[in-house]
């Protein structure tokens, strides 16, 4: 009887101290309005300019976590905070499974989630369990030299190259395991060179220290800023770089999940275009943690969601497929199976598909991955500066996210919406996707002439007039479309007016305004323009 007591006390114990995973998610964001009339507070000028490109305005989404709500939980005791979300408006939490469900009580709580799902009452789930995996080493090492042409002609990149379409003018943000020695190595100078390497920060750590840790982000990074001269150039090698570490892989915890949402949220803040990310999650160290096929749905994983609003916030989330096709779990993970994600999968020189990418189609049947490129013996730099080559989608990935920030850099009016459709509908699978392939290899100069053709007016032919202007500013628009909305924002990114007109020429009153800097926006049927105006 008394080891029977004894066994039940230990029990009741694990049961009451065990640390568990959780987040715990508020009802509401008290001080919104503050944010809506300081967005500067919250987002970057950058940030503010792309949202005024794609015509996205700010919401509840964008507003920070109400302070209060941070410090009370983080004053819980045996409550640990790990991360945070404003997006998800929720925090990562660590805690023992009672402390974790208290917090529900709390009036400004809406509920708590547990990452063990077995403990969240009143849901129930598979019990199927899989191995954790690496998620970033799952990778074919060969030590082959050559030049990095075949992965780039084989989207036709090199000829966007031609048009000095390189990403000039573009961000790109990877959420990675590290980038050590891209602060030293020859074939990141040119990036630090020219001030390419914008900043970075790792969470994993809580450390300004990027430069560090696992070298998958080097690997990755190399594909698409790096330069050595007749052996290896990125797709992107004139955009712009931050480097985020989100992944510990020294172990498998649903925090990475939460510290990459937490990256894509700081990526959105400094106006980034583009964010690469060539991690997966599906198992987990603990595998009451670890995911199925059935959360494979685009809005259930919690970086999925997290990927989902990123692109809802004007940015492409490009995503490798995973690793997973010559294993017994052959589907991809997360935030790849995300509905925004444009998901990349691998294929050899020879554009045949790479056995080990991962494939379709989402748990809900959509088509993923989206697009293919080259995984299998990509063209890379190892920290040492040494150019060789490596197999994943992890470089699949990243080679189609350079491409992404060179081709965008042709349209910079165009939304993301429109970038992503004019690359899927380059491929050569477009109309025959399967699970494997996807919709196919792009093809990014088809996407290039496509999108130059369904510009069917000269915005040179539009005129804004006077400038600078006192009161009434005039706008000369051909009868292009059948509508003419025009919006003016001031340096907030706050549209100040709105006017739809079938006028050719339309006049609006800036008189009510201050003097200072406006941004204006014409949208027509088929096409965009944007200029400045100064109000005296």
């Amino acid at each position: 009887m008394k080891k029977i007591i004894l066994i039940l006390v230990l029990f009741v114990s694990y049961f009451c101290y065990s640390q568990e995973d959780a987040w715990v998610y508020f009802k509401d964001k008290p001080n919104s309005q503050y944010y809506f009339d300081n967005p500067l507070q919250m987002l970057s000028q950058r940030a503010l300019d792309r949202r005024i490109t794609q015509n996205i305005p700010l919401d509840l989404i964008d507003i920070p976590i109400h302070q209060a709500y941070i410090e009370q939980i983080t004053a819980t005791a045996g409550i640990t905070v790990k991360a945070k979300s404003k997006w998800l408006n929720c925090l990562h939490i660590r805690g023992s499974q009672v402390d974790i469900q208290a917090l529900s009580l709390l009036s400004f709580v809406d509920h708590v989630s547990f990452a063990n799902r077995t403990l969240n009452v009143g849901r129930r789930f598979s019990n199927s369990t899989f191995n954790p995996f690496n998620k970033v080493l799952e990778t074919q090492v060969t030590y082959n030299y050559g030049t990095s042409a075949n992965q780039i002609q084989m989207l036709n990149g090199h000829l966007l190259h031609q048009q000095n379409y390189t990403g000039t003018g573009k961000t790109i943000a990877v959420l990675d395991a590290g980038f050590p020695d891209v602060d030293v190595a020859q074939p990141f100078q040119r990036l630090r060179d020219n001030n390419q390497i914008l900043g970075g920060y790792n969470f994993v750590d809580r450390s300004s220290n990027f430069y560090a840790m696992n070298i998958h982000g080097t690997l990755v990074l190399s594909t698409m800023g790096g330069y050595t001269n007749n052996q290896l150039v990125g797709t992107a090698p004139d955009a712009s770089y931050y480097l985020f570490v989100t992944e510990d892989s020294s172990s498998e915890n649903p925090l990475e999940e939460s510290l990459w949402v937490e990256a894509a949220e700081m990526a959105d803040n400094l106006g980034v275009d583009v964010i690469n990310t060539s991690l997966g999650y599906f198992g987990y160290d603990n595998p009451n943690y670890s995911h199925t096929y059935t959360d494979m749905n685009g809005i259930s994983a919690f970086s999925s969601r997290g990927a989902n609003v990123a692109f809802s916030r004007g940015m492409i989330v490009v995503v490798s497929a995973g690793n997973s096709g010559n294993s017994t779990n052959v589907h991809i993970g997360a935030p790849a199976d995300a509905i925004k994600a444009l998901t990349v999968g691998a294929v050899d020189s020879a554009r045949n598909y790479a056995s080990f990418s991962s494939i379709g189609p989402s748990f809900d049947g959509r088509v993923k991955p989206d697009v293919m490129a080259q995984g299998l013996n990509a063209v890379l730099s190892y920290p040492s500066g040494t150019i060789s080559t490596n197999s994943g989608t992890s470089f699949s990935g990243p080679i189609i996210a350079g491409m992404v920030a060179s081709f965008w850099q042709a349209f910079p009016t165009f939304t993301n919406t429109q970038i992503v459709q004019f690359i899927k509908e380059s491929s050569d699978h477009f109309t025959n996707p399967n699970p494997q392939y996807g919709y196919g290899i792009p093809n990014f100069q088809l996407a290039l002439t496509n999108a130059f053709s369904s510009m069917e007016f000269n915005s040179d032919l539009i005129s804004v007039y006077p400038n600078p202007v006192k009161d009434l500013v005039y706008f000369s628009i051909p009868t292009i479309g059948s509508s003419k909305e025009i919006s003016i924002y001031n340096s907030l990114g706050q549209m100040v007016i709105n006017q739809s007109s079938l006028n050719q020429i339309q006049n609006i009153s800036l008189q009510p305004l201050e003097s200072g800097i406006y941004f204006y926006k014409i949208a027509l049927a088929n096409g965009t323009k944007i200029g400045k105006i100064i109000k005296e």
